[in-house]
């Protein structure tokens, strides 16, 4: 599990943008970014905003990128390298690797209103795929995959609220949701136009390839 040293509102708020890691939080006027759109720290107020170099532009964007699906740098390096491999877009290939693991499909599907949120519940072996219990976060889904609660899950209050709280975010095409059944059904890879996240991938792939 990706764990987080800092308050995940300082992470928004050094991006200057909302990274919906607060689940609920974020849709609220206690998001952090909008309570205090200024960087974090002792001089945030008064700091005079500074224009980025390419590479700096390059580094913010992996750095924003890691902070919205919650992995780790070396993890994350594993990715670039992966989707390097695979044929076609680099930068595409990256984003369908991340939008594949099981904690952002649990989250994508309505099961939790966070992907933080999502990797516990994966974490305490809240979920199925295929009908086998997997508490692996970055366990990959393939088209075909059936994502289920497990039957002695299904009672937890955070999971029965979760599909309510996620209602205001659209359920991606790539997925088939069963609600009263608590499954979701991987239909397909997602392709750049079903990913909602505001990222530039291929200044990832640029600082990777320095």
């Amino acid at each position: 599990m990706a764990m987080r040293g800092s308050p995940v509102c300082r992470l928004c708020r050094r991006e200057g943008e909302k990274l919906y890691l607060k689940g609920d939080r974020c849709y609220s006027r206690k998001c952090g970014v909008e309570r205090r759109d200024y960087q974090p720290g002792q001089h945030g107020p008064t700091a005079r905003p500074s224009k980025l170099s390419s590479y700096g532009e390059q580094l913010r964007e992996k750095q924003k990128t890691r902070r919205i699906y919650g992995v780790r740098e070396r993890q994350f390096r594993n990715y670039v390298e992966e989707a390097e491999r695979q044929r076609g877009v680099t930068g595409e290939n990256l984003l369908r690797l991340l939008e594949i693991r099981l904690d952002n499909v649990v989250y994508r599907a309505g099961f939790a209103t966070s992907r933080s949120q999502a990797r516990q519940f994966v974490n305490h072996g809240h979920f199925m795929v295929n009908g086998r219990r997997v508490d692996i976060p970055s366990f990959l889904v393939r088209p075909g995959n059936t994502v289920e609660v497990i039957e002695k899950s299904r009672k937890i209050p955070q999971l029965v609220s979760a599909p309510e709280s996620a209602g205001a975010r659209a359920v991606p095409g790539w997925l088939k949701i069963d609600a009263n059944a608590f499954k979701a059904t991987i239909e397909t890879l997602p392709i750049r136009d079903d990913i909602d996240t505001d990222v530039r991938e291929q200044l990832i792939v640029e600082f990777y390839s320095r």
